[in-house]
């Protein structure tokens, strides 16, 4: 920036902002926390030789991901963002289950009240699936739906199993 008000990271660093600093188009003055947080986890060197090695198109979005993952390891300094990537994969890999089992439930119900339909298209049911491990699903699904005769039995069972502690040591359901 140069001149009256130097750029967020000139002030935290008590130096005076040249025109030409690397920092000054991703740092501005009136957000120093941003920069703050950044030199916090990497250092203002460190930063500065990155977004020296980067072209000029690139560099903000370069200081955008610093921004993130300073922000992730302040808040989680073993993992960063990889520990809220991990936990929404868990997230997701729950879901998928509980969407097969729901699937599963609806192809037991179908079964009961119109068996010849559902063995001649199996894989309309399961909206085209050819998976083995919603055929083997199905299969344990159904044979607790005619076993126990509630399906949500079967479903917290199966719910049950999958509970996990995810990284940040809580109870995944």
């Amino acid at each position: 920036m140069g001149g009256n008000s130097p750029c967020a990271s000139c002030k935290l660093l008590r130096r005076r902002c040249a025109k030409d600093c690397i920092f000054a188009p991703y740092f501005p003055s009136d957000d120093p926390h941003k920069f703050a947080i950044v030199h916090k986890v990497f250092g203002a060197s460190n930063v500065s030789k990155m977004l020296q090695e980067l072209p000029l198109q690139q560099r903000a979005d370069a200081v955008s991901s610093l921004v993130y993952e300073a922000n992730a390891r302040i808040r989680d300094p073993v993992y960063g963002c990889v520990g809220a990537i991990s936990y929404l994969q868990n997230q997701v890999s729950q879901l998928q289950m509980q969407l097969a089992v729901a699937q599963a439930e609806i192809v037991c119900i179908q079964m009961q009240q119109d068996p010849i339909m559902v063995e001649a298209n199996p894989q309309m049911v399961l909206g085209q699936a050819d998976d083995d491990d919603q055929a083997f699903l199905l299969q344990n699904q159904c044979f607790n739906f005619a076993n126990n005769n509630a399906s949500s039995s079967a479903y917290v069972n199966i719910h049950e199993s999958l509970k996990r502690e995810s990284i940040f040591g809580d109870i995944v359901s």
